[in-house]
């Protein structure tokens, strides 16, 4: 199934992304950020004779997917992101105790494999001494935005963001608060932590 990340994207751009994917691909899944650029898909759908299912995660976060009448869809088309509902939490800048240069190529290593996994995070979530990850000059930068471009939700927190004086040089994700790491971690089935 071939992946949209769409959020930020005000509408038609979300449609005009399904629409031109539908030329190559029998199915598309595609993350958009409200409500009414899930019932523009709903119609594009309708126009190309595709059927439409639709999963909201959050009040900004809606996975809608498009498949051709009659396509057979496999799950060997590529990365699965949606129904894999598995959080990575990563609170330190190096993976594990012991030698720290160990610990930091360890996470580095960690973070690169996510993007070779056949199930993607649904999420990864930064923290305290993980948030200098999402920001400019990480090693682990060019992976994270991988990982976002396959529909990989990236959240930094900004109060830990702010505490280490780094909120104006985040380079991928969005930032978030306490209140919402917290629901994304009560409601994920599975939390991963390297």
């Amino acid at each position: 199934m071939f992946k949209i990340n769409a959020l930020g994207k005000a509408c038609p751009l979300p449609v005009i992304e399904a629409h031109k994917a539908l030329k190559d691909h029998d199915a598309v899944e595609i993350t958009v950020d409200n409500e009414i650029a899930t019932e523009n898909l709903k119609n594009l759908s309708q126009e190309m004779n595709c059927s439409y299912t639709m999963s909201q995660e959050s009040d900004t976060h809606y996975t809608v997917r498009l498949v051709k009448e009659g396509a057979d869809v496999s799950e060997d088309e590529g990365p699965v992101t949606s129904g894999s509902d598995y959080t990575v939490v990563i609170n330190a800048p190096v993976m594990g105790v012991g030698d720290d240069q160990l610990g930091k190529n360890l996470l580095k290593t960690f973070i690169y494999t996510l993007t070779e996994q056949d199930v993607l995070p649904k999420r990864v979530i930064f923290y305290n001494g993980g948030v200098p990850l999402v920001t400019e000059g990480s090693e682990s930068l060019e992976d994270l935005k991988n990982l976002e471009a396959q529909g990989v939700e990236i959240y930094a927190c900004g109060a830990c963001l702010n505490y280490y004086g780094l909120t104006d040089k985040v380079a991928v994700g969005s930032i978030t608060n306490m209140f919402r790491i917290v629901e994304m971690m009560r409601t994920a089935n599975r939390i991963v932590k390297p």
